[in-house]
């Protein structure tokens, strides 16, 4: 598959799980939802790479479990929290952030220096957000739209909490594959905990539409959208491939609006430029580097 087939792949892919989380949302509890998702991805996962041959064992599992704790279990338990508060497209934008998210998490926990570049980004991103949102926090305050914008933050936090996890697997030479693979595993059995420890039950969803989107975020979403992306990643770099994150909420906006009815406003058009702009400045690779001056 050529490079340009595996970008559009990823962006559309990405672009379009969050309207299919929100046919998730509803009669079925959120952690019911995630815990069917990464059941059946972890399942297909595992088995496939036993089956070709490709299953290998982590020889460190520190990091992978913390991995799979932030990647396929609490992050997502937040994301589909905010889903059920505000529009999909919405959320898809405060997750776009992540790279903002990622260049702090990187400062606290590899030292690594916050550049003008990353601050510059992270302030589109926040003026971005406070323009999306601004009628529903300014004019109408709206506790749900607070709530919903409170669990998206905290579902990118953990993301990229597990962002910095693979970064430690990488480098001691678990490959992403198959941290990813244990760790939709990993990921599920920790969402059955939760529900034995809350006491819910594994409520049995009805009508088409959540067994096409529960197929769809575990088949594609899951399994062939990380995989695309991870394919991306070898071949153009995470620098580039980034981009990714900059054109998805394009996608998710679109079909929030169509199968959402997402209002646009003057104040939203413009959120939206900001925060895609926040990203594009975060990955646009400096031509020239900063001068030192004694």
């Amino acid at each position: 598959m050529s490079t340009p087939i595996l970008f559009i792949t990823t962006v559309f892919i990405w672009g379009t799980t969050w309207i299919a989380i929100a046919a998730q949302i509803g009669d079925v509890p959120v952690i019911v939802s995630v815990f069917y998702r990464f059941a059946l991805a972890g399942i297909l996962m595992l088995t496939g790479l036993a089956a070709l041959g490709w299953l290998r064992r982590p020889a460190i599992w520190r990091f992978v479990v913390i991995q799979a704790l932030c990647l396929f279990c609490f992050n997502f338990i937040g994301l589909y929290n905010a889903t059920a508060s505000i529009p999909s497209g919405l959320v898809s934008v405060i997750f776009s952030l992540a790279s903002i998210f990622n260049a702090i998490n990187a400062r606290i926990f590899f030292g690594e220096r916050i550049s003008q570049q990353s601050l510059l980004a992270g302030a589109l991103g926040a003026a971005g957000l406070i323009l999306l949102f601004w009628h529903d926090l300014a004019v109408a305050l709206d506790p749900q739209t607070l709530r919903g914008i409170g669990w998206a933050v905290l579902g990118t936090a953990f993301f990229s909490w597990g962002n910095m996890a693979s970064r430690k697997n990488a480098a001691i030479g678990i490959t992403p594959v198959t941290a990813n693979a244990w760790g939709m595993g990993i990921g599920a059995l920790v969402l059955l905990a939760l529900l034995g420890a809350t006491g819910q039950s594994l409520t049995t969803p009805h009508g088409t539409a959540y067994w096409t989107a529960l197929i769809y975020l575990s088949v594609v979403g899951s399994i062939v959208g990380f995989t695309a992306y991870l394919m991306l990643v070898g071949r153009m770099g995470s620098a580039k491939a980034g981009y990714a994150t900059v054109l998805f909420p394009i996608v998710a906006l679109a079909a929030s609006t169509l199968f959402e009815d997402y209002q646009w406003t003057a104040s939203s058009v413009v959120g939206v430029i900001l925060a895609g702009l926040g990203n594009v400045v975060m990955f646009q690779k400096r031509k020239y580097p900063l001068r030192r001056h004694a």
